[in-house]
This record gives C-alpha cells, sequence and structure tokens, in this order.
C-alpha cells in the first residue's frame, strides 16, 4: 500500500487542488482597484472644529476647505488657489450629476402627527393592535439628528434612559462619548 499523501497548511488534497493552468482568480484583479482612495470615508467622518469660541460637528471635507480657505484668506496664494479649484470642482461635478426629479409621487397623508411620524420614517408604531402597550418608538437616524443638535450640552442620565426607551433599535444608534446609558 502507498504512504498516504500529507495534507495539511500550504498542501490542500490533490483532489480539490487547481489544475495546471487554472486559475484560483479567472478573472482577475478589476483595473484601477488599487488606484482608488477611500476619499468618502475619510472626508465624510464627521469632525468638531472650533470658530469664534462655538463649537460645531462638520465633515471632514468641510473642515478641510474651511482650513484651506483661512490660509488663503491669511495670504498663502497656493491654498487660496487649491481652495478655489476644490469649490470649483465641486460646483462642477454637484451640476454635471444632478439631473432633476424624474418621477413625482402624489400620495395622500392623512393629517396629524400619526401619519408625519410614519410616511417620514420617524418613528414606528410599536403594538399598534394592543392599546394597552401601543407606542412609537423612534428611528435611529433621528435619534443621531436631535443629538447632534444639543452642541455642547449633555442629557442627565433620567433624560438619556428615557431617549434610549423610545428608540426603536438603541444598539444601532451611534450614541456620543459622554452617553452614559446603555440599557435597563
Amino acid at each position: 500500500m502507498s504512504e498516504p499523501e500529507p495534507v495539511g497548511y500550504g498542501q490542500p488534497p490533490s483532489k480539490t487542488r487547481f489544475r495546471k493552468g487554472q486559475s484560483g482568480n479567472p478573472r482577475g484583479r478589476p483595473k484601477n482597484s488599487r488606484r482608488e482612495i477611500p476619499y468618502d470615508a475619510v472626508l465624510g467622518q464627521m469632525v468638531t472644529i472650533r470658530e469664534e469660541g462655538r463649537e460645531r460637528r462638520v465633515t471632514a471635507a468641510e473642515a478641510f476647505l474651511l482650513q484651506l480657505t483661512q490660509k488663503g484668506l491669511a495670504g498663502d496664494s497656493a491654498a487660496a488657489r487649491a481652495s478655489l479649484e476644490a469649490i470649483e470642482a465641486a460646483r462642477a461635478a454637484r451640476s454635471d450629476n444632478y439631473i432633476g426629479p424624474t418621477k413625482l409621487v402624489w400620495k395622500a397623508v392623512h393629517s396629524g402627527m400619526d401619519a408625519i411620524l410614519d410616511t417620514l420614517a420617524i418613528a414606528r408604531l410599536k403594538y399598534p393592535t394592543d392599546e394597552a402597550r401601543v407606542r412609537w418608538e423612534l428611528n435611529p437616524w433621528i435619534v443621531e439628528a436631535a443629538l447632534a443638535r444639543l452642541g455642547d450640552r449633555q442629557l442627565t442620565l433620567q433624560e438619556q434612559h428615557e431617549v434610549w426607551n423610545a428608540t426603536r433599535t438603541p444598539h444601532k444608534v451611534r450614541w456620543p462619548e459622554w452617553w452614559g446609558h446603555f440599557g435597563k
């Protein structure tokens, strides 16, 4: 009887190995895939800046343009040119990509808070058939938007508890650094 074939790390069974001339990646790497830099991920991050003694949150791209513009106004001609070029490029890209509305949707909405909350996806009605337990739960995006509008103000633990309990999926919310309430 012959000796068993060695199988392990770097030595898969011969039946499952690629045949000679067969690639493990038949289509290969897509062209220009390595050139793409994750601009959206980096420049889309929110950062805190201080203007005239007040802090506010902006995207990294906006903070970068503000800094370039300030340097340009201070006399740095290269920064002034770079900021003007960036602004013109953004204007050109925005006007080229905008097609306009392709379809108008006319939807009758009942009046009242319930219709607004549901239609705009601000909140979802939980237990709608149970009159004893029925309540609105806020969607994560509106909670994040409301917390961002607080600025420097921080909620008390009691207020945090109330917001947590009124949020539909609190584990999906990007809570601020100062947030202290994470469940019951």
